[in-house]
């Protein structure tokens, strides 16, 4: 099966691509497999030499990299070109701070020198979408090449051009070839490479679904596997909030990636006494974002990836309005097919609507009334999902307070969430396991190996103790 670029804003494919057949991927795998013997043993040095030349080439294609995902994915050129300088910043990071990240533990143990040494595991596959399809990438491909690692990308089908400019740049940078190499392969080999002796771990950003079925194959072989995958932020508005604030950035929040995030906030969880303002304030900053050509300097918001992702957002509106959701702000498809969805606010959601208990991926910002502080803790834990979420409040040292008790692997007081190379970054519960980027990043594809050397304090009677 053809592997297509497809461009949601003309409707057009822009190139085909011929699917590696298995007897190619094989090949790659092999030659990744001895590349991997080789890499491990190279100089921290050395690999920053050319992480650091990674992260110059991506400044100078930034431009051509941008509009790549603009006509991939529909991702605006003015995103495109930040998600770029953030890739870049983020190889110069792991380039400067992994040697002492990867450097060994000393251990105060009753042997004369005990330590943990941290040890790349060699091939990594990592399977990643199309939303932010630089960004996803280099957050697996800057620690785990530096660690000593190699990696294989199995990149979402719509993004090949984006996965085959990343293969260039990091070729071009100076890394052997088989150190990381793009696999345009159809899912169905992806358990094959799984299977596969050589390949050591994956890591996988993507729906639930998916991360479930690579999880169990990998399982099945005793592999390491990281998960991050869906979300449905709760971003919490008390009544003591500076609301004016909350609800710019509410809009922001929401409308990251024309909401195609899996940190953009989905859950506005509002206290009873300012929720009718904070809606008429959300409206009206929703409304003012502005569509259009993703190649268009002043775009806001693109159209979302495919038509099928738009219709199936209708549907979870459409059948949570059949159970009760109100429409506070009108948008959507202007008719199924269409890949524009405009933003909407959905209020009244409770269990048993899909909004309540999905993640709905685009601009769909839904409203839960609490009656105080507890409640709307409790609201926002009640989902299947735990990734990012936020605490609006006047009361820093209470948000800090409340930002312990919600169930997610990033909370953000007086902020939207967002990723840094310095903080680690994942989830909990059904939006996956494991940590990317910070020094928790670098280690996750590592053998954590300990080393314990006995000296002569430990002898007795001529005999080693044990």
């Amino acid at each position: 099966m053809a592997i297509e670029s497809f461009n949601p804003y003309t409707g057009r494919v822009e190139r085909c691509f011929r699917a590696f057949s298995w007897v190619k991927t094989e090949r790659i795998l092999a030659q990744a497999a001895r590349e991997a013997l080789t890499w491990r043993t190279t100089s921290f040095a050395h690999r920053a030499g050319r992480m650091h030349r990674a992260a110059a080439l991506l400044r100078e294609r930034q431009d051509e990299l941008a509009r790549l995902m603009a006509i991939e994915m529909g991702k605006p050129v003015t995103d495109g070109r930040a998600e770029v300088e953030k890739c870049a910043l983020t190889c110069d990071y792991y380039a400067d701070h992994a040697e002492e990240f990867m450097r060994d533990e000393v251990i105060e143990t009753q042997a004369q020198r005990s330590f943990i040494s941290h040890e790349p595991l060699g091939v990594v596959l990592a399977v990643m979408p199309w939303n932010f399809p630089f960004w996803q990438v280099v957050r697996f491909a800057a620690p785990a090449l530096m660690a000593g690692n190699v990696g294989l990308l199995k990149h979402a089908s719509n993004v090949p051009q984006c996965a085959l400019a990343l293969e260039a740049i990091f070729h071009d940078a100076g890394f052997p070839p088989a150190t990381f190499r793009t696999l345009l392969i159809n899912t169905d080999l992806v358990e094959k490479l799984i299977a596969d002796d050589r390949l050591k771990a994956v890591t996988l950003t993507g729906s639930e679904l998916a991360g479930s079925k690579v999880a169990a194959t990998a399982g099945a072989h005793i592999k390491k596997t990281v998960l991050e995958l869906g979300g449905s932020d709760a971003f919490i508005v008390l009544a003591d909030a500076d609301l004016e604030l909350a609800a710019k950035t509410a809009a922001q929040a929401r409308m990251i990636n024309a909401g195609q995030s899996c940190i953009a906030a989905k859950r506005f969880i509002v206290e009873k006494p300012v929720v009718r303002e904070f809606i008429n304030q959300l409206k009206t900053h929703l409304l003012a974002f502005r569509t259009g050509d993703p190649l268009d300097e002043a775009t806001q918001y693109g159209p979302l990836a495919r038509p099928d992702l738009a219709d199936d957002l209708t549907k979870q509106v459409e059948e949570s309005v059949r159970r009760g959701a109100k429409v506070e702000l009108y948008g959507g498809q202007s008719a199924p097919g269409a890949t524009l969805f405009r933003p909407m606010i959905l209020s009244r959601v409770k269990p048993g609507q899909p909004a309540y208990h999905e993640e709905l991926f685009g601009p769909v910002a839904l409203i839960l009334e609490a009656r105080d502080a507890d409640d709307a803790i409790r609201l926002a834990n009640d989902s299947p999902f735990g990734l990012g979420g936020a605490i609006w409040t006047r009361d820093v040292k209470r948000g800090k307070e409340l930002a312990r008790r919600v169930e997610a692997g990033a909370v953000f007081v007086n902020s939207m969430v967002k990723s840094s190379p310095e903080m680690p970054f994942g989830g909990i519960k059904k939006s996956g396991y494991g940590r990317e980027l910070s020094y928790l990043g670098i280690r996750e594809f590592v053998n954590q190996k300990s080393i314990w050397i006995a000296g002569e304090a430990l002898l007795k009677d001529g005999k080693k103790t044990e």
